[in-house]
């Protein structure tokens, strides 16, 4: 049977017209139209937050194509991907829809007191003509949109009931309802912008020019136009306009703004930097790595853009389901109106009754109770540091019933050290000494990416030793390495390499060697054999060991994810299991699952998500791609500097901070009953009020109060997740 691979996919995210009032109904039917164009696999539209988010096969379709399809629908493109929403048009659509709140204010007091005072009708009825002209303005406007597409939704539902309480001469109730409901609307689209603005003050934290050295002077160049290679200056004070690396001069940056680190962190040659982090001291001569197109403050605008137009599963929940529940409050207001006038009873009454249903039963404060929250969790976490790359892991976070820890460079620093170098002590070359081992050992892994292997170059390098060129370089992934070195063949690996890839090769010394390894990890170290082969016979020349020390906060961590209701802790490595059961005990980790090849890792995840549900896997980003991508919540470490992390994990803590991992499961707590709290204020005000009406009867301005009421406070609710600190 032959097994056809799935394309790979990509997203066209795009800024659209903020369209209606609180329903998204015109959406849901744009959706199923933009999901019939060739190559398109997902679509998500929001007209309430004037996102859409398409993703899409490369090979059938373009962006370019999307766009157009997009426009096709009728659709107006208000920001191409990777641009901030722009502000001023959203603060001054924010105060249009304000004055428009006034107007209906003002209008509804002024007809309400001239009819109290028998004032002239004139001026009575043309004060209520002004409060549902501005009242009814927006929602009117999306009512009718939404009907061109074949769809009802709650903005419907408020006019029709405005203009019924109007037509049964109940202008106040009708005028009232306008007010609160362009009111809660207006708060609603505050909620959302600030959000939004999140995205608008990353932008901000990236200057436009950088002084850069040119023919030995400085010069001031926009950022869009320094080149990867070029060199620029930051002064103390100065903001990094660009990602780089430092070439000169030391100093500390404060990189809270994009990590969400507390402390300033120092910075030397050869370190990495980022734009729009501020140089808080020295002066820094920075080689630039990216373009600002590519910097990492770039690609986090992209993702919190992106994460903002992927829904909630809750939120989807509720999306679908208003269309037929707008339907069905219609037809419970028709037969509220029908069946007691067959039963005799007078219009008018009957009418008003309906009306009063009607706005008692329309979901508004359902509709927006998940949005307010989600957005909100989504702009908090992004200023601690934090990106959730959709509104879906956001409530994912909140069910993690075990989290899985890699060990290098996440429950540890990741600057593993060389400890020691041993030489065998054998007869056939007594001229090796320990610096020549050292040196033969970083030749073949200079060319290897491990830890190990950086640390072995490392120590090469401290020492000054003159290391050969090695050819043939091999690696085999969770094992060791090999190549030629003097036309002679060097390996270097673990137990299982000798054992297994040398298998049916003579090795003389392993056995001692490997007793030598065992006494090593039995004090806590990661060790290598080095051995020599030539001619079909091998040797080993000696063994290398390695330390790597364990985060400071890494216990303090843990206790806080067990205070969080975390059943289960495990730690995963390819490291052997007495270097990681001494950091387990270390740190208080439940189980620990060692020599582990990158295949084997994805094997536990999914064996632990068989054993615990919803597991949530952290790593560093680049080798643990894999078993992010297989956990119930992939969560990358520094990912700032990481490209395979912003692309594999679900959640991406853009520093190395251990205390944003708590932080994470604790925010997606919170937004979980922040959602259970807003939906129990929406249902509760509904089912109140509508089995109030049926049993006893209340009068419309109480129901639209109670209706409109719930909406501003689920709002506010949903708001209060901006300030979360965990």
């Amino acid at each position: 049977m032959t097994v056809t691979e799935s394309p790979p996919l990509s997203t066209y995210t795009v800024q659209i017209e903020r369209r209606g009032g609180r329903g998204d109904a015109a959406a849901r039917t744009l959706e199923r139209h933009l999901r019939e164009t060739p190559g398109v696999h997902d679509v998500d539209i929001s007209f309430r937050t004037g996102s859409a988010r398409i993703t899409y096969d490369e090979s059938v379709t373009s962006a370019e194509q999307l766009r157009e399809a997009v426009r096709d629908r009728d659709i107006s493109i208000t920001g191409e991907p990777d641009t901030a929403p722009d502000e001023m048009t959203t603060r001054s659509e924010l105060r249009r829809e304000a004055v428009f709140v006034g107007l209906t204010l003002l209008g509804m007091m002024v007809g309400l007191a001239t009819g109290w005072v028998d004032g002239p009708p004139l001026l009575m009825w043309a004060s209520y003509g002004v409060a549902y002209l501005f009242g009814g303005w927006y929602g009117l406007k999306g009512a009718i949109q939404t009907l061109r597409h074949r769809a009802v939704d709650i903005d419907l539902l408020m006019i029709v009931a405005a203009l019924g309480a109007l037509s049964i001469g109940a202008p106040f109730e009708g005028a009232m309802l306008l007010f609160l409901f362009s009111l809660s609307n207006t708060l609603q689209h505050y909620a959302i912008g600030r959000s939004r603005r999140a995205i608008k003050s990353l932008v901000e934290m990236r200057p436009d020019e950088a002084q850069v050295l040119r023919d030995g002077e400085e010069v001031t160049v926009p950022i869009d136009e320094v080149a990867v290679g070029d060199v620029f200056i930051v002064r103390p004070g100065d903001k990094i306009p660009l990602d780089g690396v430092i070439r000169s001069g030391e100093g500390t940056v404060d990189q809270a703004s994009l990590t969400g680190e507390s402390v300033p962190v120092p910075k030397e040659p050869g370190d990495e930097v980022f734009g729009g982090t501020i140089n808080e001291s020295g002066s820094l001569e920075i080689e630039v790595t990216r373009q600002a197109h590519e910097s990492a403050i770039s690609r986090l605008i992209h993702m919190v853009e992106r994460a903002q137009s992927e829904k909630a599963p809750t939120q989807r929940l509720i999306d679908r389901l208003e269309q037929p529940y707008v339907l069905g409050v219609f037809a419970l207001t028709i037969a509220a109106i029908a069946i007691p006038l067959a039963l005799g009873s007078e219009f008018t009454g009957t009418f008003y009754r309906a009306m009063t249903l009607m706005v008692a039963a329309s979901p508004c404060a359902v509709i927006i109770s998940t949005p307010a929250a989600v957005l909100s969790a989504i702009a908090s976490g992004g200023r601690q540091g934090v990106l959730f790359k959709g509104g879906e892991h956001v409530e994912t976070a909140a069910r993690i019933d075990a989290v899985a820890f890699d060990k290098t460079g996440t429950l540890t620093q990741g600057d593993t050290q060389l400890t020691d170098v041993f030489v065998r002590d054998w007869t056939a070359d007594q001229t090796l000494s320990e610096d020549g081992l050292l040196a033969i050992a970083a030749a073949v892994q200079a060319r290897s990416e491990h830890h190990l292997a950086r640390a072995t170059v490392r120590a090469a390098k401290e020492q000054s030793l003159d290391v050969a060129d090695a050819a043939r370089f091999q690696s085999v992934a969770g094992k060791g390495v090999k190549a030629d070195v003097d036309g002679q063949t060097i390996h270097i690996g673990n137990r299982s390499y000798f054992e297994t890839v040398l298998g049916d090769t003579a090795i003389d010394g392993l056995e001692s060697g490997l007793d030598r390894l065992r006494t090593l990890e039995a004090e806590g170290k990661t060790s290598v054999l080095v051995a020599r082969e030539s001619q079909g016979e091998a040797s080993v020349l000696g063994w290398l060991a390695f330390t790597d020390t364990v985060r400071p906060d890494a216990a303090e961590m843990i206790d806080e994810l067990r205070s969080l209701g975390v059943a289960h802790i495990v730690m995963l490595t390819g490291d052997n299991e007495r270097v990681a059961q001494r950091i387990a005990d270390e740190v208080g980790i439940d189980e620990i699952q060692a020599e582990l090849l990158p295949e084997e890792k994805v094997a536990t995840i999914e064996e632990l998500v068989e054993r615990h549900g919803n597991v949530a896997m952290v790593g560093d980003g680049v080798n643990d791609a894999p078993a992010l991508a297989t956990a119930t919540l992939g969560v990358a470490m520094g990912g700032a500097g990481t490209d395979v992390a912003l692309d594999t994990a679900d959640v991406v803590l853009m520093g190395d901070d251990l205390s944003k991992i708590p932080y994470v499961l604790a925010l997606g707590r919170k937004t979980r009953r922040t959602l259970s709290i807003n939906l129990a204020i929406a249902f509760g005000a509904i089912g109140l009020m509508v089995g109030t009406i049926l049993l006893r009867g209340i009068p419309l301005p109480l129901a639209v109060v109670g209706h409109e009421g719930s909406t501003v406070i689920v709002s506010l609710n949903g708001l209060r997740l901006l300030g979360f600190r965990g």
